[in-house]
């Protein structure tokens, strides 16, 4: 009997001729999804030097492997392009159900390829049992996203899920995400793949939204029905009774106080790494409203186990974001010197509705406060610079959403904390080393998703060779579907793999695929002209210190970071590291 795998298909979409083609998945491909499998298509069939807004750019929305299976916290989806942020390769990652319905029915890839004539119209793609088409969605232009989901959602059952940009991916503003639905009930566009611009090629694709019904289709069936439920009966216990699941239960919000300690909580456009009232962005301040106001910790997809992201409400008792993470209180409040987590959690809001990177946003505007263009926590002009601003288009709204960089080059200001053109993430590369190797060496640039080392000990070679291996680690992590934060180790992902599949994946075989990954990845950026002169940070994390007597700087050599780029043999560490770093 075929296994479930064996019947998957690529839908491939032809936005200059409104035309849709669903072709076999190649049986070569067998082991690839998610993260993977989007540098392997965009390094075959993407011209690496193309305008990343023009026709020749490629969006793909890849699942990772195990989404769509019973496989606990397994359905995150890959969005993957030319980031028209960084001019190289980018993967943005997302939670929500759109990953699990599209491998319920067999999809393993959306590639979007061309743009339309007319620029003017917008398209919706839907998918389900019956097919897959194209409708025309002119009727959404300019529609934020939480209105887009529910107009294209209505009508269709519960199980059904979106995927959408907002005005700011149709303006194809640089910061631009592509927002997917959780499995709350009003089914939010909550979970955005944010990083890198992704948002404004699907934008120049004129693709609105995405919405999937999977009916009535069953879990993906694995080749050993019992070996895999035992194993994942036994990976869940052992993960909800230990470490893993103690540090991330409580969201990522809870990581405020020690991130200040350890110098990586910016202040200021990270004039300071900590900030003096950061208690007031303190995730504990956002649980403790759960009893009186409602909310609470939820799981964003099905089958998950982690529960990391809360479900915010306003003082009335009303749903008003999720999930209110770490990285946007600080980018979008202590970056800015906004002190009071309500604040950013309307900021936050904002950015989901406009389809924005809070990451990139947050950093853009605190470039803004810097080079005198607003007042130091200014919470009411940032919510009126995205709601008027960001949202009519204005010179000033684009150079927001285009991104710190855009803001810092047009205001000639010099402190722009940037990687390869994107933002730097909350995690500070001055006090943790190996995280800022991470962000000179990914082909994606700053993106503490490609592989964090939280370790302020660690520096030199040891501190390269933790960057490689996390970044193998995470590489298989985006791939397989789980998410970074059930925090599966090499050795526990090839197990349920090797269930699913029937066949032994082997450790060797594991650390290849990871560095195959990256070794794609920085294939597409030689092709696109990237240098190792091109693996730096900004002058202003290597010459301006924080922490103690100032004296915290990233201060590796290029000799160094260049070694996270040459293939070391694989340690036992490799093995049993979690992609959480």
């Amino acid at each position: 009997m075929a296994m479930s795998w064996e019947n998957d298909r690529i839908i491939r979409v032809n936005m200059t001729d409104q035309t849709v083609k669903i072709e076999p998945y190649p049986k070569q491909w067998k082991l690839l999804g998610g993260r993977a499998l989007s540098a392997r298509i965009l390094l075959n069939e993407c011209n690496p030097k193309c305008d990343p807004l023009g026709p020749e750019n490629i969006l793909v929305l890849a699942p990772g492997i195990m989404s769509g299976t019973s496989a606990p916290t397994s359905g995150r989806l890959s969005v993957g392009c030319k980031s028209p942020l960084t001019g190289g390769i980018k993967e943005a990652n997302a939670g929500g159900e759109p990953a699990q319905d599209l491998m319920k029915l067999g999809y393993r890839a959306i590639v979007v390829t061309g743009q339309p004539p007319n620029m003017s119209r917008r398209w919706g793609l839907v998918v389900n049992g019956d097919g897959v088409r194209l409708e025309d969605a002119t009727q959404y232009k300019g529609m934020w996203n939480y209105a887009a989901c529910e107009k294209a959602l209505a009508g269709h059952p519960e199980t059904a899920s979106a995927i959408t940009i907002g005005p700011a991916g149709e303006m194809m503003l640089k910061g631009a995400s592509v927002g997917c639905t959780d499995r709350t009930r009003g089914r939010h566009p909550a979970r955005h793949a944010a990083r890198g611009g992704v948002g404004a090629v699907m934008g120049s694709k004129c693709l609105k939204w995405v919405l999937v019904d999977p009916g009535k289709a069953p879990l993906r069936a694995p080749a050993d029905p019992k070996g895999f439920a035992r194993y994942m009966k036994e990976f869940s216990k052992d993960y909800l009774a230990g470490p893993r699941h103690e540090t991330f239960k409580r969201g990522t919000s809870a990581v405020v106080p020690i991130a200040n300690m350890l110098h990586t909580f910016p202040y200021k456009n990270r004039t300071d790494g900590r900030n003096p009232h950061f208690e007031g962005l303190d995730g504990a301040r956002i649980n403790e409203t759960f009893e009186a106001r409602g909310g609470g910790m939820h799981n964003c997809m099905t089958g998950c186990i982690v529960r990391c992201s809360n479900v915010v409400h306003d003082k009335d008792g009303n749903y008003k974001t999720s999930a209110l993470e770490f990285e946007t209180l600080t980018l979008l409040g202590s970056c800015c010197d906004i002190n009071n987590w309500e604040d950013v959690a309307d900021l936050d809001r904002l950015c989901d509705e406009l389809g924005l990177d809070t990451i990139e946003t947050g950093a853009a505007i605190a470039v803004l406060m810097d080079s005198g263009g607003m007042n130091w926590g200014d919470a009411e002009g940032a919510k009126n610079l995205l709601r008027e601003e960001v949202n009519a288009g204005s010179d000033l709204g684009r150079l927001v959403g285009n991104g710190a960089l855009s803001v810092g080059t047009a205001r000639h200001h010099k402190r722009i904390p940037v990687g390869k053109g994107q933002a730097l993430p909350a995690w500070d590369p001055r006090p943790l080393k190996a995280a800022g190797i991470t962000y000179c060496t990914s082909a994606m640039g700053a993106d503490h998703t490609a592989g964090l080392v939280i370790n302020p000990e660690l520096t030199g070679e040891a501190a390269a060779k933790a960057s490689q291996e996390i970044q193998i680690i995470n590489a298989v992590c985006d791939s397989s579907g789980f998410c970074m934060f059930l925090g599966p180790t090499l050795d526990e992902t090839r197990r349920f793999l090797s269930l699913y599949f029937g066949e032994e994946v082997g450790r060797q075989q594991m650390a290849d695929l990871g560095w195959q990954c990256l070794a794609d990845e920085w294939a597409f950026n030689d092709r696109a002209g990237f240098t190792a002169a091109d693996d730096v940070l900004a002058d202003c994390l290597r010459e301006e210190g924080i922490g103690p007597d100032r004296a915290l700087k990233f201060d590796i050599s290029p000799e160094i970071i260049a070694l996270a780029k040459v293939r070391q043999l694989a340690a036992e560490s490799l093995f049993t590291k979690s992609p959480a770093g």
